[in-house]
């Protein structure tokens, strides 16, 4: 998998993504400890309000922004969102009260909802052997894993020396290092969009090519079976963790590194795995697993258990959805660049990025709210429930006798 890293312009484009990544881990936890500064008690919700409004500038921000930039050249606009996110880190030191975190955290998160998919869309022209751009893919879902498990690790080793304010400004230095990175590499270039298109036409065209793919119609649906099982790992593993286990917060970061660790397993065989079977037969897989894992999670919380079987049984299901969401979303980005062309790649890519995100924006709050009002259960019952019917429904949106288009400048 790692001689992709032979090829210069990709080599440069995943070290900018790396270093950018470790950046926002840094951000993710400094800006906890400045919402605890402002807001003490209060910082877990003024954290599920910066979450929220994240997850509205993905889905409302990365089309528009994509239809507004997509006849200008890819590699200022990457580094224009870069340069916004280095600013807007250094500014987050010196606010003094909720209101304001908001405001710099949209703006912020509307520059990653920029960067990210205009990112995602270079690489299909830069990799163009399917291997390369396979094995590419794994190399990007291993580094979003070992972000979440290194960058805690990472600051907490600066906070033994520095204070928290200045992690805001080692996250701007992600950001700057990124943009230098993307400067200096030669991007190719794409086919310029048609025009004539009126804006409205551009902001929905990666929703419609989407729409109008088989393959892509059941990803849509898949995008909803991660987010049910993202979002209750993302939501209610500290409460299994400190409430119905009894641990502690190391138990917490062992649970999410379980899920973290199944993910790079997948994402180290993928290049493997799609040498041997489908596209489709892996995401479906994945899909399968992901049922099995939030099906066992509700049993675990159905039943009474003592606390060494309820922990293995947690990191275990923990693992397996971790492999299974992995196995759906590393495949993710080949379907996206099969079903597109250069010109209309960007706006497909932010379609995904965008719709994807929107999923969350539902279970994000069904695993919370559910979680805190009804019941642990009855939230893991409805989001095994909505993932069922999300693998059924992608089942049937891509039938298995598809054909795979023949793609031009693409090598098999």
């Amino acid at each position: 998998m790692w001689d992709v890293l032979a090829h210069p312009v990709y080599r440069r484009l995943f070290t900018a993504q790396v270093v950018a990544l470790v950046g926002t881990g840094l951000l993710t936890i400094a800006l906890g400890l400045l919402a605890y500064d402002i807001a003490g008690e209060d910082a877990g919700a003024v954290l599920g309000t910066a979450l929220a409004i994240k997850m509205v500038a993905y889905v409302v921000v990365a089309p528009v922004i994509t239809a507004v930039t997509e006849r200008l050249p890819r590699r200022a606009v990457m580094v224009s969102a870069d340069a916004v996110r280095a600013v807007i880190a250094l500014m987050l030191p010196f606010i003094g009260s909720t209101w304001q975190i908001y405001v710099l955290i949209f703006v912020l998160q509307a520059a990653s909802a920029t960067f990210t998919p205009t990112f995602q869309a270079v690489i299909p022209s830069v990799l163009t052997h399917t291997d390369d751009y396979t094995k590419g893919l794994s190399l990007s879902r291993l580094a979003y894993d070992l972000e979440s498990l290194t960058s805690p690790a990472i600051a907490g080793a600066l906070l033994l020396v520095i204070s928290y304010n200045q992690l805001f400004v080692a996250t701007a230095l992600g950001f700057l290092v990124s943009a230098a990175l993307v400067i200096s590499t030669r991007l190719p270039r794409i086919t310029a969009a048609a025009e004539n298109e009126r804006l409205r036409t551009r902001i929905t065209k990666g929703a419609r090519v989407m729409v109008g793919h088989a393959p892509l119609r059941g990803l849509l649906a898949l995008n909803m079976v991660v987010a049910t099982a993202t979002g209750l790992v993302v939501v209610n593993t500290v409460v299994y963790v400190r409430s119905l286990l009894g641990g502690v917060n190391a138990g917490v970061a062992m649970a999410l590194a379980a899920y973290g660790g199944g993910s790079m397993l997948v994402a180290l065989a993928m290049p493997r795995l799609l040498g041997r079977m489908s596209d489709r037969r892996v995401m479906m897989t994945g899909a399968l697993l992901v049922v099995v894992g939030l099906v066992c999670t509700a049993i675990l919380l159905a039943t009474s258990v003592s606390p060494v079987v309820g922990w293995v049984w947690l990191i275990t299901a923990w693992t397996v959805i971790g492999a299974a969401t992995s196995a759906i979303s590393t495949p993710t980005a080949r379907l996206l660049r099969d079903y597109s062309t250069e010109s209309n790649r960007p706006a497909v890519f932010t379609a995904q990025f965008s719709l994807s995100h929107a999923c969350f924006l539902v279970t994000y709050p069904l695993a919370g709210w559910v979680g805190a009002q009804v019941s642990q259960l009855t939230a893991a019952i409805i989001l095994a429930t909505l993932a069922t019917l999300s693998a059924m429904a992608a089942t049937r949106l891509w039938p298995a006798t598809y054909p795979r288009p023949i793609m031009a400048g693409v090598e098999r």
